[in-house]
C-alpha cells in the first residue's frame, strides 16, 4: 500500500513538473501566443457596456475621472455616462441650429464634451440617472439619434420665416423622454448634493485635465482644435513630437495616473479578443519565407491569416516615426473612431511592451473587457488623449506654458 501511494506521487509529481515545464515553454515561445506580464497598472473601475450606443467618448471619459477620483482617495463611485450624454445632446442641438445643420451631430463626441460637462453641469451617480427611458434594459440610441436630428433637420427649414421660442423647450424634451431628466438635487447615500457640489465631492477640476496630439500640420508646443468631425465643441489640443508624446503617456501610467485615450480601431491587428497590434501586412506576409500560403487565398482568406499571425507574440509591426502618423491623419486612414481608457503597462513573452486598456464593450474577449495594445500601435493609432496636467513631465510642461506641480 505504501508502495503504491509511494508510486502515485512520483508520477503525480513527474506530471507536475512536465506541465509546469510545459506552461514555461509555452509562455517563453516567441513565435506562440502572447502571454502578457502585468508591469505597472492603475486603479480603475467596473467594465462597462455602452451597447448599441456610439457613446464611447462618454463612457471612456468618465471611467477616467472615476480612477481620477480613486487616485485622489476618494470612495470608488460609478457615475453616470447618460447624464453628459444628456447634456452634451442639448448642447449640440442648439449648435447645430445656428449652424443651420452645417455641424456634426452624430452620436459621437469627444473627451472635452466630458471635461465641459463637469465644469459647467457637474456629475451624477449612475443610480440617479441611468438614462434607460425607452423600454430597453441596455444603451440602444438609434431611435434618439435619428429622429432628434430629423426634428431639428425641420426646425432648420423654418416654417414660419422665423424661430420660435418653442423650438428648443420641444428638442430638450425629446432628449429627456430617452434620457431622463438631468435632476437639479438627488440624494446619495443619505447626503443631498447638487450636481455641480457631488462633483465637487470628489474633488474633480475640469481645468486639471489636458488633451495631447502629434501633427506637423501645426507646430509644435501650440495649441489648436483637431479636425475632426466628433470635436463639435472646437476644443483645443496641445501639440507634441511624437517622441515626447509617448512620454508624457510613459509617465503618466508609471506615476499612477490613468489616461482618457482616442483612437483608430478599424486595422486588422485590433482584434475582437483584445489585442491591438501595428501589423506590418507586408512582412507577414513574407515571413519565413513561406509566401505559398498566401498564393490563391481570396481577400477574406488573406485577413483571416493575418488575425491568425496578429495574435502571436512576435507579429511584425510598423515602426511608426511622426511622418507615418501625419500621412495616416491626411489619406484618411487614421480616423476618430473609439474611446478607451489606458489603465497600466504589460510586456509580453519577447519583451514587447504594450498599454493595458479598459474598453466599453462589456466584459467581451480573452481578457473579460481589457484589451493589450502594443506601443507601436499607441504610437502610430492614436488620435488625441487626455491626462492631468501633472503628468506632464515639468520639461515639456513648461514648453507647452502649461504650470503644474513640476513647472510652477
Amino acid at each position: 500500500m505504501k508502495k503504491l501511494f509511494f508510486t502515485a506521487a512520483l508520477l503525480m509529481g513527474s506530471f507536475g513538473l512536465f506541465a509546469q515545464n510545459n506552461a514555461s515553454q509555452e509562455a517563453a515561445n516567441p513565435s506562440g501566443p502572447n502571454v502578457f506580464t502585468t508591469v505597472k497598472e492603475v486603479p480603475y473601475t467596473s467594465i462597462k457596456d455602452q451597447a448599441n450606443s456610439g457613446t464611447c467618448w462618454s463612457y471612456s471619459g468618465i471611467g477616467f475621472l472615476e480612477s481620477e477620483a480613486l487616485r485622489m482617495g476618494k470612495p470608488s463611485v460609478d457615475l453616470s455616462e447618460m447624464f453628459v450624454v444628456s447634456h452634451s445632446y442639448k448642447d449640440k442641438g442648439e449648435k447645430y441650429v445656428r449652424m443651420h445643420g452645417k455641424l456634426n451631430y452624430g452620436q459621437g463626441g469627444s473627451f472635452y464634451d466630458v471635461l465641459y460637462v463637469l465644469k459647467h453641469y457637474g456629475l451624477v451617480p449612475q443610480e440617479v440617472m441611468p438614462g434607460l427611458n425607452y423600454g430597453t434594459d441596455k444603451n440602444m440610441h438609434s431611435e434618439l439619434a435619428d429622429g432628434a436630428q430629423a426634428f431639428l433637420n425641420e426646425i432648420i427649414k423654418n416654417p414660419n420665416g422665423k424661430l420660435t421660442t418653442a423650438w428648443e423647450r420641444a428638442y430638450d424634451g425629446i432628449i429627456d423622454s430617452y434620457l431622463g431628466t438631468a435632476p437639479e438635487k438627488f440624494m446619495y447615500k443619505g447626503k443631498q448634493y447638487t450636481p455641480e457640489s457631488f462633483a465637487k465631492s470628489l474633488s474633480l477640476n475640469a481645468d486639471d485635465y489636458i488633451s495631447l496630439t502629434s501633427y506637423t500640420h501645426h507646430p509644435f508646443y501650440s495649441a489648436f482644435p483637431l479636425e475632426i468631425e466628433d470635436n463639435w465643441r472646437w476644443s483645443s489640443s496641445y501639440n507634441l513630437p511624437l517622441d515626447e508624446f509617448m512620454q508624457v503617456m510613459d509617465n503618466a501610467i508609471d506615476n499612477g495616473y490613468s489616461i482618457a485615450w482616442g483612437t483608430d480601431v478599424s486595422e486588422n491587428g485590433f482584434t475582437r479578443d483584445g489585442i491591438g497590434i501595428l501589423a506590418d501586412v507586408g512582412a507577414i506576409e513574407t515571413k519565413g519565407s513561406d509566401q505559398d500560403r498566401w498564393v490563391g487565398l481570396s481577400r477574406a482568406g488573406k485577413i483571416a491569416e493575418i488575425r491568425k499571425m496578429i495574435e502571436q507574440a512576435d507579429c511584425p509591426e510598423i515602426e511608426v516615426t511622426q511622418e507615418y502618423r501625419q500621412k495616416c491623419f491626411d489619406n484618411y486612414t487614421l480616423t476618430d473612431d473609439h474611446g478607451m481608457q489606458i489603465v497600466g503597462k504589460a510586456k509580453n513573452q519577447i519583451g514587447r511592451e504594450f498599454f493595458i486598456v479598459k474598453n466599453s464593450w462589456g466584459e467581451t474577449g480573452k481578457y473579460k473587457g481589457i484589451w493589450y495594445a502594443s506601443r507601436n500601435f499607441v504610437a502610430g493609432r492614436t488620435m488625441n488623449y487626455v491626462v492631468h496636467k501633472d503628468a506632464i513631465p515639468g520639461a515639456i510642461a513648461k514648453k507647452l506654458g502649461i504650470k503644474n506641480k513640476y513647472n510652477k
